[in-house]
């Protein structure tokens, strides 16, 4: 187990985007590590506006940060709003870490996706293959404001020596997800399918393409402890995938989700919509060099994310969210 460099105990941590699934999980881990948490809504600061994102951290001075604010969202929501999810995405992260920069902040970790690496990359993909090939069309914009802000860390590293580090997680699901069917991403929208299927009596759900894309899943209470062991152990420039190492077929997981959510009709296919990438397994090798393995099944976790639903623990965003 690598030595702990930057402890916790005792220090003013902002979750930036406490809101979101990810962030909100961040927040519920840092509990236990005797920390301030500091977290802001839209109505104290816009991250998109850099006067006031400046004058928050002059304001509240952490000693660390988790860039976890993000507009998120799935295939169609990608597709149907390029320019807020470049845009977004761009500017809030650059108003972070610029801010960040200027007050002094100690320790910031900035959140990615595993959508930044090309779509025909080397199975599992190795942190090493960003920028080696054309990305994804169906979520390039949200990528490449992804890989900016990577470089962006790298950037301020090496010209200021500020100890700015980058995790990508792989495709996140758990409490707090968007389980809006137009901008959600595949494991809330098959939830959703499949509970309002089983509610309504219907014979068959319909997912998209043809079901043989190999996706790797992570329950975010997983993300949210790889996130606070990176921040608490790593310090160097290369981003580190945050992932469980292993994957399934879309078909393989709507029918877990359906015996999960107790639904027992037939898989129907809509051929007209896209796939997306083959095949998306990071490789865990680094994350797990650094003494991190998740604990978390993706049964028990879909179990966990369907019982958020049941509860009412998640959200419905049409076009993402730029908490």
């Amino acid at each position: 187990m690598p030595s702990t460099v930057f402890d916790l105990a005792g220090k003013k941590v902002w979750v930036a985007g406490h809101r979101g699934m990810v962030g909100g999980a961040i927040v519920r881990r840092l509990a236990s590590e005797g920390c301030e948490v500091l977290v802001s809504s839209r109505k104290d600061v816009d991250l998109r506006r850099q006067e006031e994102v400046e004058a928050w951290l002059e304001k509240n001075r952490p000693d660390a940060i988790f860039v976890a604010a993000a507009k998120v969202g799935g295939i169609f929501a990608n597709n149907s709003y390029p320019a807020e999810f470049l845009y977004d995405n761009l500017i809030l992260e650059a108003n972070i870490v610029h801010a960040a920069h200027k007050v002094g902040v100690k320790k910031l970790l900035f959140l990615g996706s595993s959508c930044i690496y090309p779509k025909f990359a080397d199975q599992p993909i190795v942190e090493e293959a960003l920028l080696t090939g054309a990305l994804e069309p169906t979520n390039e914009w949200y990528a490449i404001a992804k890989i900016a802000g990577i470089k962006l860390c790298q950037a301020y590293r090496k010209q200021y020596g500020c100890d700015f580090i980058s995790a990508m997680p792989t495709n996140l699901y758990g409490p707090g997800d968007n389980f809006d069917l137009n901008s959600s991403h595949v494991v809330p929208a098959l939830l959703r399918k499949a509970h309002d299927a089983k509610e309504a009596g219907a014979s068959s759900i319909t997912v998209w393409g043809t079901g043989t894309p190999r996706r790797e899943f992570l329950h975010v209470d997983d993300c949210a402890d790889a996130c606070v062991h990176l921040m608490k152990v790593y310090s160097d420039d290369v981003h580190v995938n945050v992932g469980s190492g292993t994957d399934i077929t879309i078909l393989e997981l709507t029918g877990l989700i359906c015996e999960v959510v107790g639904f027992s009709g037939d898989i129907v296919h809509d051929l007209s919509k896209p796939d997306g990438t083959p095949r998306k397994l990071m490789s865990a090798d680094r994350l797990r060099a650094l003494g991190w393995a998740p604990s978390i099944s993706l049964r028990d976790g879909l179990a966990d994310a369907y019982k958020a639903f049941l509860g009412g623990n998640y959200a419905e965003r049409v076009q993402g969210n730029a908490a």
